[in-house]
């Protein structure tokens, strides 16, 4: 970045052009009238030698005096230097793996979607610890909180509808574990977005329970109902490979998500399609900032020694060679 510390002196440039503009009305008005009849062998000379001794040291003077007034505006040159630093918000995602996640009632799948609109929202976020959990009868740490968003992207492409022995849904379990994650965190805020589409079947752990152990530990979270209000189709495999279409109703257990926000200070939402999901997501990542505060340092180099030094020798030099070498002769 080039700076003039002290610019108003810039207003002093203008001698500049008033000076070459004085010295060409004095030199026509200083010259000879002679009559020629003609011209064209004089045109033919062309002593280059000659001019310079005659307007040389004028212009250079003219540069010199022109150096002289940009050393005085104190020319910088500075490199800016950003600190930043972030109050950053560790986030846990928990992410259900059931079979019902199957429903395509979301398209492609409810699975599919959620996976989706989670690549969307870790995209949205900078300086932020991410992690994911997944859930079915058991929970399972898919990623810890990390800030390559990159690697977590990979791991939750990886992630599909859990294997028929892990079927179920342990809301409850899920939360502790996410808890587990996040109860050293010295982040400013802690939160968990959990998504579910079902009711607590499985764990050993009560959600509710769970839930007052987030809150312990400050942790707040936001839930999400995942599912069309009323019945959704559901893929079922035939014995001969085919696949069969058949309504099942959605199981959301709505309080129990309700509670488990109210509880830690989150906010319960209902999601019926993918473009309302998008939309929780963007509410919540809208809800939960992260605060980035910006120290700027500018360090200047003063650059007037390289105008001033050249500027007052080409003034002193052009004074000087007038006086002697090309001295004029009265």
């Amino acid at each position: 970045m080039f700076y003039f510390a002290n610019w108003g002196f810039l207003v002093l440039l203008i001698l500049v052009p008033v000076l070459a503009i004085w010295y060409w009305k004095r030199g026509h008005k200083n010259a000879g009238a002679l009559r020629y009849s003609s011209i064209k062998n004089i045109l033919q000379v062309k002593n280059r030698h000659a001019f310079y001794k005659v307007h040389g040291p004028f212009v250079a003077k003219l540069i010199g005096i022109a150096l002289l007034i940009m050393a005085l505006a104190r020319p910088q040159s500075g490199n800016t230097r950003r600190e930043f630093t972030t109050e950053g918000i560790d986030i846990m995602l928990v992410l259900d793996i059931s079979s019902s996640m199957k429903a395509i009632d979301f398209r492609p799948n409810r699975l599919e979607a959620a996976k989706s609109v989670a690549q969307k929202f870790i995209e949205g976020r900078q300086s932020d610890r991410i992690g994911l959990i997944v859930f079915a009868a058991e929970s399972f740490l898919q990623c810890p909180l990390t800030i390559d968003y990159g690697v977590l992207k990979d791991l939750l492409n990886q992630v599909d509808i859990v294997e028929e022995k892990y079927d179920g849904t342990a809301i409850g379990m899920a939360i502790a574990n996410a808890t587990n994650r996040l109860r050293e965190s010295q982040a400013k805020s802690k939160i968990m977005i959990l998504l579910s589409d079902g009711c607590n079947n499985a764990g050993e752990i009560d959600p509710r329970t769970a839930a007052n152990l987030a809150n312990a530990f400050e942790i707040k979270i936001y839930t999400i109902g995942a599912g069309k209000l009323g019945q959704a189709p559901y893929p079922i495999e035939l014995p001969n490979g085919q696949i069969q279409y058949r309504l099942v109703n959605a199981e959301i257990d709505e309080v129990l998500l309700q509670d488990i926000a109210n509880q830690t200070g989150g906010k319960y939402f209902r999601a019926t399609d993918e473009k309302s999901l998008a939309m929780i997501y963007e509410e919540i990542s809208g809800m939960e900032k992260t605060e980035v505060k910006v120290h700027e340092f500018v360090n200047y180099n003063e650059l007037y020694p390289y105008f001033l030094v050249p500027g007052f020798l080409l003034v002193a030099l052009s004074g000087l060679i007038g006086l002697t070498i090309w001295r004029r002769t009265p």
